[in-house]
């Protein structure tokens, strides 16, 4: 009796099941997560969302929505990692919500900031732990939207050739389509959307330790190894080692261990 994974429409679901599940989580994980919670203050329950993102010029506005009139608020912040002083902010009352703005930052400069509320003599902080910000620049869409899709194909089509070499079947169309996606995704469009973002080209190994960019150079060279082995008629085991290390890397957080100025060691 064949084995189920013989089934093309089998694996087909598998690779497809496991790149949905893969660009959720990097959807739902990393740093760059708004940080979301909720606060007590004088019997009223205030919810917060505080961005850890912002791209483009201009400030990064901060708002919590806040109904009750006699409940003000301010931000501290400072540049992140310093030893600076902290800074704090008056938030003002707009409508229903208090608000403020943090000052803009170079192109991959990052602020450390926390929400101060009081009502009479009473304080609460939101987050507990400061939220952290990275400033960026803008991306153009026609180079993040093939980056992203290259990369997803990638994603895609190296676990299809993986499923394949297990399942004992063809997996050589699958591996050169995989390459084909990963090196337009991670190597030509890729740069070009750190150079946008953060105002370098390449942040990872030998000039960083970006670990956006160190995991596709990872991908990048497990499935150079494949390829290699594929074209000199082998690779079954290359593949399929290939395509687990770049499920891996996906399981990495997405802008973990970023691309960041630090301030200690610059004006």
């Amino acid at each position: 009796m064949a084995s189920p994974l013989a089934r093309p429409g089998l694996l087909w679901t598998i690779a497809v099941v496991l790149t949905i599940v893969s660009a959720a989580w990097q959807r739902l994980s990393g740093p760059t997560i708004p940080a979301r919670g909720q606060v007590t203050l004088s019997g009223e329950t205030i919810r917060y969302r505080l961005d850890r993102t912002h791209a483009g010029g201009g400030e990064q506005p901060v708002r919590i929505e806040v109904a009750d009139r006699l409940v003000t608020g301010e931000v501290r912040w400072r540049r992140y990692p310093s030893d600076d002083a902290w800074q704090t902010i008056v938030m003002t009352r707009d409508g229903r919500a208090l608000t403020a703005a943090l000052p803009n930052q170079p192109h991959a400069g990052k602020l450390e900031y926390q929400v101060r509320l009081a009502r009479g003599g009473e304080t609460v902080v939101a987050p507990d732990r400061v939220a952290i910000t990275r400033f960026k620049g803008d991306i153009s869409p026609v180079i993040f939207a093939p980056h992203l899709a290259a990369m997803f194909l990638a994603l895609l089509l190296g676990t299809r050739a993986g499923l394949a070499g297990l399942a004992g079947q063809d997996f050589r169309r699958f591996t050169w389509w995989a390459v084909g996606c990963l090196a337009v995704g991670g190597f030509v469009l890729g740069p070009g959307v750190q150079k946008q973002a953060f105002d370098e080209w390449w942040a990872g190994v030998p000039y960083g330790w970006d670990l956006t960019d160190n995991k596709t150079l990872v991908a990048g060279l497990a499935w150079a190894v494949a390829a290699g082995q594929v074209w000199r008629g082998r690779g079954r085991a290359a593949v399929m080692t290939a395509a687990i290390v770049t499920l891996a890397v996906f399981a990495i957080p997405h802008s973990a261990w970023g691309s960041q100025i630090d301030w200690r060691a610059r004006p």
